[in-house]
This record gives C-alpha cells, structure tokens and sequence, in this order.
C-alpha cells in the first residue's frame, strides 16, 4: 500500500445558508461561496502530522485519505505525516469547478495533492458520496480515510459509515483522538460518546470521522498559497469511476424553525408565575 497518503473529501458551504423559501426542498445555494467543511479542516490537520483525506503515491507506502467535508480531517491528516505516520496526504472533493477553490485551500495548508470528482449536480446524497470516495480509495489504495463525522448543510451523519461498509474496513466515528502505529498494522482512536470516551483499535486500513476537538486547524501562509498553485489536481468523473449518481431520498420539505417571541420583562415573581400559567400554559 502507499505510504502516508490521506484524503479530504467534499466541500462545504460558506458561512450563510440560505432556505429555498418558495420550494422548501432544501438550502439556495445560489451564489453562495464554497469553503471546507470546518470538520474537514480539522481532518486535514492530523494529515499533516499523520494525514488525512486524499493524496500522491510510492510504491509499497501507506496513504491516508481525509474528505474535504472537514477541516479538522485535513489537519489531522497534515498532523500524522509530520509526524511520519503517514507519507503523503491527498485531497478529494466532489462538485463542480468551483470545488478546485477548495482544494487549492487544502493544498496550501499542507495536503501533496487533490482529486477532483466533477459533477455538475446540485445535490449529491451520502451514499452516492460514499460509492464514489469508494471507487477513488480502490484506485489509490490508502492505509486510512479520513473524513468529517457530517455535513454542515442537512447535517447528514452517514458518509463515513457508509464508506466502511462500501470498502469492508473497519470504522472509528467521532474521532477526538488518532494514532497511528505502522508496525502493529493499527489506528487507535479516543472518540466522544455520550457517557465520556471510548477508545477503539482498528487494523489498516480503516475510516474515520473527525469531530471538532480532534485539533486545531492552521492557517494557510502566503508562501503555502503560492506553492498550492502548482501542486497537482486530478479530475476525474463518477463515469470514469464507474458509479452512477442516483438520487434514491426525496425531500419532502424544508422549513425554518418558528421564530421565537420577544421576551417579556415583569415586575414580580406573582406576574411571573401567572404569566406562566396563563400565557405560556406550562404550569
């Protein structure tokens, strides 16, 4: 396998998102600028010390994959070569043009390469973003795939573990904590879980998901910018890879939660007590 490759996988959303409000079938992403999912970030940080999400290749090395859907996969993934865990850290997002805007963002924090998979859909579901992150992982055979535990736009939980299955690797979700050992064949994981932290070990290669205390992300420098121009983008196409997109959910509706009232100033605790009573009706 190759060594020290990680991949990010898709794209986000900038800052604002906006509901298609005549339709309700989801978020109006006209004119809205694509950026990393701040869980890709993260992702991408551990790559640069022991790499995550997507990545370049030599013979008989290990590779691990960070999805661009997290910045802190890809600072992860930057985490885990630095610290010689991994050798290469390779990028990967699924959209249109636009998504090279991301991915020259991740080469410039640290990533060695990218993978663009061009489609020209709006929407793309989980699962069609899992069989084509599967198809990309079988040509680039990586020791690990690293990618954001979700989206930030439905707040899909599934990619990650939809991957695990595609592939038959073992997965670690809501990662806090990821170490790799090569010669044991293993990536330990310390992950969030309602009751405290539960570690887990996993044979390579293996997926996992980041969730925002894993790291940190660093911040691209000029000088990293300007290198991230050169560094390498490879296109590719769900055709190419071999999967057809489908669109199996429909969504029946979207809608803003209400708005909340304005709050209500009172001037004793028997007008409090009263207007809970007779207003609000909760005693």
């Amino acid at each position: 396998m190759h060594a020290g490759t990680a991949v990010a996988d898709a794209c986000i959303y900038d800052s604002i998102l906006t509901w298609t409000a005549h339709l309700q079938t989801g978020v109006d992403l006209t004119n809205v600028k694509m950026s990393m999912n701040p869980f890709c970030e993260i992702a991408v940080e551990v790559s640069q010390e022991c790499r995550h999400d997507y990545r370049g290749y030599l013979p008989n090395q290990n590779c691990a994959y960070a999805p661009c859907d997290t910045v802190m996969l890809l600072q992860e993934a930057l985490r885990l070569r630095e610290s010689k865990a991994v050798d290469e850290v390779v990028a990967v997002s699924l959209g249109p043009q636009q998504a090279q805007e991301t991915l020259r963002t991740a080469l410039a924090m640290g990533a060695d390469r990218a993978i663009h998979v061009k489609t020209d859909q709006q929407e793309i579901q989980p699962l069609a973003v899992a069989k084509l992150l599967a198809a990309v992982a079988k040509q680039e055979q990586p020791t690990l795939c690293l990618l954001g535990k979700q989206a930030i736009d439905d707040d899909c939980n599934q990619t990650g573990q939809m991957l695990a299955a595609l592939l038959n690797w073992p997965q670690a979700t809501f990662a806090s904590k990821v170490e790799v050992d090569n010669s044991a064949g293993q990536v330990t994981v310390t992950r969030e879980v309602d009751g405290g932290l539960e570690v887990l070990s996993c044979q390579l290669p293996a997926v996992v998901t980041a969730d925002l205390r894993l790291n940190t992300p660093r911040y691209a420098t000029l000088p990293n910018i300007m290198k991230a121009k050169k560094k390498p983008i490879t296109a590719t196409t769900p055709t190419e890879l071999g999967v057809m997109v489908t669109h199996p959910l429909e969504t029946v509706k979207v809608e803003e939660p209400a708005k909340r009232k304005g709050g209500v100033m009172v001037g004793s605790v028997a007008e409090l007590v009263e207007k809970l009573h007779k207003e609000a009706k909760v005693l």
